[in-house]
């Protein structure tokens, strides 16, 4: 609600109710033509574009956290962000529209998934380390690709190729198939929460209470990962989100999975809207790129949680 009234024209929630009444049938009076397109055709769709990428950056990152054993990891970690960005950018110097802009992403991380997947996989020998480290290289060859794409690109494409590696929600639409993708995820898991409680103790200790670690292992990549190339399609590389939030929430609730994944989804998504509705209010009307306010939002918040959990308090 505060997204939907907030912004550089004004929007009251009788505006919204009677938007609300008249689409549902319920009143047949007229409808400020104003309030509704700035609701319905601008705001609805990106703050439900937020609330739907914040959780599944969180949520990513979460998962990552698990497979890798290692706190420091976020969704983009294993280079899913560059390869959707080395498709973004090609797309947008290639002066397409942000349907293709989208779907190169997509496949640019996709691609990044598989060959993550397969070089890891090569010599037949996989492990956590072994996926970080490929994961990571990976990352540094399409990091320096990004840097040759700016180097030659046009003066006038530059801005759009800076805010889509930021993270940009001024193209957004509709979640759509995003949300029920999300809604998925979540749902697989919920189905997963006991068994990643069990890995926590170490993969040792998980086989001896029954747990496929292997499988195991895979499903979360592939999760984490599609996830991730799905919040890159809709938002762009929003930083700092599947690093901070799942960190948080671990060290103030714990690392009970059945409580902590969905958690770490609806935190995420609020974290994101907030973040979009400050993007695009602070300096209207011109916008910022939603990652510099997720960054500015999220590193004084984690270093106080992070004292606070020092000195016991949490």
């Amino acid at each position: 609600m505060l997204s939907l009234l907030t912004g550089s024209i004004d929007v009251v929630i009788a505006d919204i109710w009677q938007l609300i009444q008249y689409q549902t049938g319920l009143s047949h009076s007229p409808v400020n033509a104003l309030s509704a397109t700035v609701i319905t055709e601008l705001r609805l769709p990106r703050s439900l574009s937020a609330l739907v990428v914040g959780a599944e950056l969180a949520l990513a990152g979460c998962l990552m956290q698990v497979l890798l054993r290692n706190p420091l990891a976020d969704p983009y970690v294993l280079g899913v962000s560059g390869g959707a960005a080395v498709g973004a950018l090609f797309s947008i110097m290639a002066g397409l529209g942000s349907f293709w802009v989208s779907g190169s992403a997509f496949v640019g991380a996709l691609t990044n998934l598989l060959l993550v997947f397969g070089l890891s996989h090569a010599s037949g020998v996989w492990s956590p380390s072994r996926l970080l480290l490929t994961g990571v290289v990976t990352a540094a060859g399409w990091g320096a690709v990004i840097s040759f794409m700016l180097s030659i690109g046009e003066d006038n494409q530059l801005r759009g190729m800076l805010f889509w590696l930021m993270g940009d929600l001024s193209r957004a639409t509709l979640p759509g198939w995003h949300g029920l993708f999300l809604l998925i995820s979540l749902t697989i898991s919920a189905l997963l929460a006991r068994p990643l409680n069990m890995m926590l103790r170490g993969e040792l200790q998980a086989k001896a209470l029954g747990v496929a670690v292997y499988p195991l292992q895979i499903t979360l990549y592939l999760l984490a990962s599609v996830l991730t190339a799905s919040a890159v399609t809709q938002a762009g590389s929003v930083g700092f989100l599947g690093l901070v939030v799942p960190h948080i929430l671990r060290l103030s609730i714990g690392s009970d999975h059945r409580l902590l994944l969905p958690a770490t989804a609806l935190a995420g998504a609020c974290l994101l809207l907030l973040a979009d509705t400050l993007a695009r209010t602070l300096i209207a009307p011109q916008q910022l790129p939603v990652g510099v306010i997720t960054a500015f939002i999220g590193v004084p918040v984690f270093l106080w949680v992070l004292q606070k959990s020092n000195r016991g308090t949490i």
